[in-house]
C-alpha cells in the first residue's frame, strides 16, 4: 500500500478518534442517560469540550477533500514521493491541530492547519501539472 493511502487510513482513523473526548466529556457533564437520548436538550459543549467538537469537525470537512485528492493520484497512477510528502503533511498537520485546538493554542492551530492545506496542495499540484 502507498504511504498516501496509509496517511489516508490513519487520517480516517483520527477523524473517528477525534469524537471520542468530546463524548466522553459531555457524557460525564450531563450523564449517560441523557446522552443516550435524543440529545434534544443537550447544552451546548464549553470550553475544551466545544473545542473538541469543532477540532472533529473541522477534521470531517478537511478530510472530504483531501481523501478525493489521495484517490485521484492513486487511480492515475500518480502517486509518488511528491504526493507522499503532501499525505504526510496532511496527516501530521491535522494531528498537531487536534491537539493544540483542544488545548486552546489559537496561533499554533493555525500554523498546523496550515501545513495541513499545503499538503493538500502540494498533491493537487501534482495531479494539475
Amino acid at each position: 500500500m502507498s504511504i498516501d493511502l496509509i496517511m489516508l487510513a490513519w487520517s480516517a482513523a483520527l477523524c473517528l478518534a477525534l469524537a471520542i473526548p468530546y463524548t466522553l466529556g459531555m457524557t460525564q457533564r450531563v450523564g449517560l442517560p441523557t446522552m443516550a437520548g435524543n440529545r434534544e436538550s443537550v447544552p451546548e459543549p464549553e470550553g475544551w469540550m466545544a473545542r473538541a467538537k469543532r477540532a472533529h469537525l473541522n477534521m470531517v470537512e478537511n478530510l472530504a477533500p483531501f481523501g478525493a485528492l489521495v484517490l485521484v493520484a492513486h487511480v492515475a497512477g500518480q502517486a509518488d514521493g511528491t504526493t507522499a510528502l503532501g499525505a504526510q503533511l496532511f496527516f501530521w498537520g491535522r494531528l498537531a491541530h487536534a491537539v493544540v485546538y483542544i488545548a486552546g493554542l489559537p496561533w499554533v492551530r493555525t500554523a498546523a492547519y496550515a501545513v495541513s492545506v499545503i499538503g493538500m496542495v502540494i498533491i493537487f499540484l501534482k495531479l494539475v501539472s
